[in-house]
């Protein structure tokens, strides 16, 4: 077992949380909890111009809704606090000032019209321009200008950005590679040549993601920092300015890209969209355009097999085993057991983890959820005919909201009767039959399932004719169409008095 385990989940408040968050988030949760550690939620709001108003609110929500909530965050045991880095201005500005002043980091003066200029120059000649060690010496910097030149453009308000100082690997001397050991990767290496010289700071008193990022971890003193392979690249710089600082390196894990459901290219919403499935937990509104983008949650999909879906994806726990409870999940979970390749989301793989919970769960606590639906429709009966129905019916179902179209006739009769059904199962001798039966119907004392066969199938035997030319008929009576759990459990559930009225009315209309 790891001593005090500290990791963050630390999403970007620009919209709803993607699924690849959330899987992350998960990841940084079951590490935690294996190891009795904490999990964080730290909000990376230094972009003002993509903050949008409800996205904190939203991914706190989403956490709760998973069952995965944070240990420590904004509004809860903060003790290293606050948790928004835009709270945390004028930490990063010491720092970035102690990079300086130890000769890590610069002030760059150099407008966006100049760097251009260097780019196209650059390109003219076939070469990509990078801004580090090959060129700083050229460019607007205090490198290249004297002190007293820098303290006059500061104090003068000009534009400035700094920029770390990533080391030279000819003049330094140095071995020319950074390289770390990624607990799911293995040994990643890069070469200092190819690395360039990262903007941490802004005259505007904002980090870059880069510097925040840094600093948060250290000071919150995260162990682990379990992140989506895209901060790969960002890695070498990372682990300089933690050199830089002189402060412990925590362990990386970069996890694997969710793919497309057809394989190749990073999950989108335009996926969901064209596919027709959700990629967001929870509903969510675009306040600017209103557009509603679906959720897991409001689709139907229980939280737990929303979550064993996501736990699957890109892990494997070595085993058969595809069901886990978040505990199983918990104890089970490592990091080394995380796949490097990108993992495929299949649509219908996670429809099949919610029918198995479905499946997993009481009809009594399913009764509950289809009561709340059946409520909104002003039906109101009681929880134990519910209950029977959804003993009845919940096989052919994948969620709760599937309910109504498989059992809607349970608490309805039906105002119309599917006309490709009556065409061929109601015949010239359909009515005279259909009479006789309600007179059958009329004579039986206990109208309960088997009691109902017994007496209609002694009659259709007694009157040798085919079971159809009854059974159809009498189905499309009671249900409106050819769909239904076993007609004669129907006709109990309706009860005697409800299934002679749905005969003589469908006698009247066809």
């Amino acid at each position: 077992m790891m001593n005090n385990v500290r990791v963050r989940f630390a999403p970007s408040p620009t919209g709803p949380l993607h699924i690849g968050g959330v899987r992350t988030a998960l990841f940084n949760y079951l590490f935690a909890k294996k190891h009795n550690g904490t999990f964080i939620l730290r909000i990376e709001d230094t972009d003002q111009t993509r903050y949008v108003a409800n996205a904190e609110q939203y991914i706190i929500d989403a956490l709760n809704w998973c069952n995965i909530p944070f240990d420590e965050g904004p509004g809860k045991n903060e003790k290293f606090g606050p948790y928004r880095q835009s709270e945390r201005k004028e930490i990063y500005k010491q720092y970035a000032n102690q990079l300086i002043e130890s000769g890590n980091a610069y002030y760059c003066f150099d407008t966006s019209e100049e760097l251009d200029f260097h780019r196209n120059d650059h390109e003219e000649k076939g070469k990509t321009f990078i801004y580090n060690w090959h060129n700083r010496t050229k460019l607007n910097n205090s490198i290249s200008l004297s002190k007293e030149e820098v303290e006059k453009r500061i104090a003068n308000g000009d534009n400035y950005v700094v920029r770390f100082k990533m080391h030279d690997p000819i003049k330094d001397g140095e071995s020319a590679i950074i390289s770390s050991t990624d607990i799911i990767r293995g040994n990643v290496s890069f070469k200092k040549e190819l690395l360039d010289d990262k903007i941490l700071f802004k005259s505007d008193g904002m980090p870059t993601y880069h510097l925040a990022n840094i600093v948060d971890d250290h000071l919150m003193e995260i162990t682990h920092v379990i992140r989506g392979e895209e901060w790969l690249p960002s890695l070498p710089l990372h682990i300089a300015l933690y050199q830089a600082f002189g402060w412990e390196i925590p362990e990386f894990a970069h996890l694997p890209l969710i793919l497309k459901p057809v394989g190749k290219g990073k999950l989108s919403k335009r996926d969901g969209d064209k596919l027709g499935f959700p990629v967001f937990p929870l509903a969510y509104t675009n306040s600017e355009t209103n557009e509603v983008s679906r959720g897991y949650k409001e689709d139907g999909y229980f939280a737990d097999a929303f979550i064993n879906m996501l736990a699957l994806l890109g892990w494997n726990p070595g085993t058969e085993q595809e069901i886990f409870t978040l505990e199983e999940l918990c104890k089970t979970f490592t990091l080394e057991r995380v796949s490097k390749s990108g993992a495929k989301f299949s649509p219908e793989k996670t429809n099949w983890f919610n029918q198995q919970y479905m499946m997993l769960k009481t009809d009594e606590e399913l009764a509950e959820i289809y009561s709340t639906i059946l409520n909104e429709k002003g039906i109101k009966k009681e929880l134990k005919y519910v209950i029977k129905v959804v003993s009845l019916i919940k096989e052919r179902a994948t969620f709760v909201t599937d309910f109504w179209g498989l059992s809607n006739f349970f608490f309805e009769a039906p105002t119309e009767y599917d006309e490709k059904a009556a065409k061929k199962n109601w015949k010239s001798e359909t009515n005279s039959l259909m009479k006789e039966l309600i007179e059958v119907l009329v004579t039986i004392e206990d109208f309960n399932s088997q009691n109902i066969e017994t007496i209609v199938k002694q009659w259709i035997t007694a009157k040798e004719i085919g079971f159809g030319m009854v059974m159809q008929p009498f189905r499309l009576s009671l249900v409106g169409e050819m769909k239904g759990p076993h007609l004669f459990d129907i006709a109990e559930m309706l009860g005697k008095e409800a299934t002679i009225e749905r005969i003589n009315k469908a006698i009247n209309t066809l």
